[in-house]
């Protein structure tokens, strides 16, 4: 077996800034598929205690975030009151997280996740590094770089979280 690529590197199909960051977004990704992998409903749904958030929780809070990051940076607008209204138990996590995101195997999850990042990646084959560093039209202060940067930040500190948790799941 050959050791794994420790590199940042533009990947082919994207302009060089964009293939970095998408390797980033890429491995930030697979290190989360491989801290949930095997995890049951119940496994996914545990709460450490009354003010955590479960590890399903968390994976619906990934896909909310690349969802909102999509709407702000690729179709250039703000997310619509009804996509708020449902994609608000990810965003908030917390109680109506807590109450709302339970019962649903991994691959309702994986699932969620693949199909949004493949929406992100096809996007983002078309744009160029010039597109990435422009402010955006909907919030002036950020640019799409930062606005990506976030994502994979986002899904880094929800993968320690998630780690943490499941190392404190009931044997």
């Amino acid at each position: 077996m050959s050791p794994p690529n420790l590199r940042i590197e533009p990947l082919p199909g994207y302009t060089p800034t964009i293939g970095r960051l998408v390797a980033m977004m890429t491995y930030a990704r697979d290190t989360t598929l491989k801290a949930v992998e095997g995890l049951t409903v119940e496994q996914l749904d545990q709460l450490h205690d009354a003010t955590s958030n479960s590890i399903g929780a968390l994976l619906a809070h990934l896909v909310a975030v690349e969802r909102v990051y999509q709407m702000l940076t690729l179709e250039e607008r703000s997310p619509t009151a009804e996509e708020n209204a449902a994609l608000g138990a990810g965003l908030a996590l917390g109680d109506e997280g807590r109450r709302l995101l339970r019962g649903e195997p991994l691959a309702h999850y994986l699932d969620a996740m693949a199909a949004t990042r493949r929406v992100t990646l096809d996007a983002l084959a078309t744009r160029t590094d010039g597109w990435l560093e422009q402010p955006m039209k909907v919030m002036p202060a950020m640019n799409a770089h930062w606005a990506w940067f976030h994502v994979c930040e986002d899904e880094i500190n929800h993968r320690g979280q998630i780690r943490w948790l499941r190392a404190r799941l009931p044997k």
